[in-house]
């Protein structure tokens, strides 16, 4: 007697079963790899990004002489935005060195863009402390810092991360792993693109911002 054809034999049905949770797994796997990346800005090696994004410039912190101010304080200037602290050991000044370079390089031009660095360690970089770390940079650059839900609100805006690591060979006992993105905003502070500080030299990057005033 013949087998009807809506029959399926049990060791298709299995392979069928396979396949499926194959593609599946696939499916979630890049969706979570595309999640990571845009939310913690620490999967991809791309160096910059353009386009539309959920990341904005919003902020209620304190700069390095001890004000108050938000993201409307800068909003007639383009935006150089970095998130580090001023113990790290290495991306943290080079990157902001290479920010004080690119201004130099805007010449007449630089007036129309703010330099910001954020602290991601506001239990140590207070007022004195940020102010006395920008100057060694560049006149130009701003030094902002507040509470640590001020600076949790603030990386959430601008979809970076970090977090403090115990280490006893660190000074304090620890440090901030954190993103090491340059984040270039409008003056409306909606995102226009993002950096990395090897992804180009400051002369074209200069050149970019440039044609973006």
């Amino acid at each position: 007697m013949s087998m009807e054809p809506s029959e399926t034999s049990p060791k298709a049905r299995l392979l069928r079963t396979i396949l499926w949770g194959t593609v599946i797994l696939v499916i979630a796997g890049v969706a979570i790899s595309w999640a990571l990346d845009m939310y913690l800005g620490n999967g991809s090696k791309t160096v910059r990004y353009s386009g539309e994004a959920d990341i904005r410039s919003e902020f209620s912190l304190t700069d390095h002489t001890g004000q108050e101010v938000t993201q409307a304080d800068y909003t007639y200037r383009w935006q150089l935005v970095f998130f580090g602290f001023t113990n790290c050991p290495d991306i943290c000044p080079t990157t902001l060195a290479y920010m004080a370079s690119v201004v130099d390089l805007l010449g007449e031009d630089a007036d129309q863009v703010a330099p910001i660095f954020i602290t991601v360690d506001p239990e140590r970089d207070t007022v004195p402390v940020m102010a006395e770390y920008v100057s060694v940079f560049h006149p130009s650059l701003i030094g902002l810092t507040g509470t640590e839900a001020q600076v949790a609100e603030a990386t959430r805006n601008f979809r970076t991360w970090y977090e403090r690591t115990e280490d006893d060979s660190a000074p304090d006992g620890y440090f901030m792993a954190h993103a090491g993105h340059i984040y270039l905003m409008q003056p409306s502070g909606e995102f226009e693109a993002v950096y990395q500080e090897g992804g180009q030299p400051p002369e074209a990057l200069a050149q970019e911002i440039r044609k973006k005033l």
